[in-house]
């Protein structure tokens, strides 16, 4: 089985190519440019270098959010037109999970967060296994930490955002709260092909972005209609 994976839903630019459980190439990005503008001439080297012809590719994997509202879209957006041009599977991987896997060895919980801005964070909890124990949610930091101040485990907490909650983590949550170093923050393409080869693809037109929370339009728009 060849899998293409795509994940633009942060800052970072990721795309494998798996070969039969194996990964063949990865291209990795962490700088602020456009993904519309570099995703698909970022896969058109991968599958170059790695020798993958679109034809040869069996599923397609890409990361859904939660994340940046822009990225998520792009990131979908291809994945599933390149999946109905090519009449092949496209199957959608929480981009918290994704994030999740750079901990899977780790002998404890594993906690991957994105910043959302005003003190708030989209993030889960995980166990070794990649098995949720805390459903995924949009919540202020503080009181997640609180939640997870009750752990009978260590939690590992991983973020490209660590540094700007690094100080509250580690005052909250104190021996508890395990941090590794910088490098060890950004999520692997090849973790989502990872993630995504053995999950079954449902109806292309039901992969829909995984926000965690309304796009602000959308919440304006309701609390407009609660008004009337």
């Amino acid at each position: 089985m060849n899998v293409l994976a795509i994940d633009t839903s942060n800052q970072i630019l990721g795309v494998s190519v798996m070969k039969d459980g194996e990964v063949a190439g990865e291209l990795i990005t962490n700088i602020k440019k456009n993904h519309s503008v570099r995703l698909m001439p970022a896969v058109d080297q991968l599958m170059k270098e790695t020798a993958i012809a679109p034809s040869d590719l069996s599923k397609i994997i890409v990361a859904k959010g939660p994340g940046s509202y822009t990225g998520v879209r792009i990131g979908l957006t291809t994945a599933k037109s390149m999946g109905w041009a090519l009449n092949i599977p496209v199957v959608g991987v929480s981009s918290l999970e994704v994030l999740a896997y750079q901990g899977m060895f780790f002998d404890g919980y594993i906690c991957p967060f994105f910043d959302a801005r005003r003190g708030l964070v989209y993030t889960g909890l995980y166990n070794q296994e990649m098995q949720l124990v805390k459903a995924e949610t949009n919540l202020l930091m503080t009181d997640w930490l609180e939640e997870l101040k009750a752990s009978d485990k260590p939690v590992l907490f991983l973020s490209p955002d660590i540094e700007s909650h690094q100080e509250a983590i580690e005052e909250m949550m104190e021996d508890k709260a395990v941090i590794p170093p910088k490098a060890l923050h950004v999520p692997h393409p090849s973790a989502l092909a990872l993630a995504g080869q053995n999950k079954e693809a449902g109806p292309l037109h039901a992969l829909v972005p995984n926000y965690l929370r309304l796009v602000e339009a959308e919440a304006k728009w309701l609390e407009q209609q609660g008004k009337k």
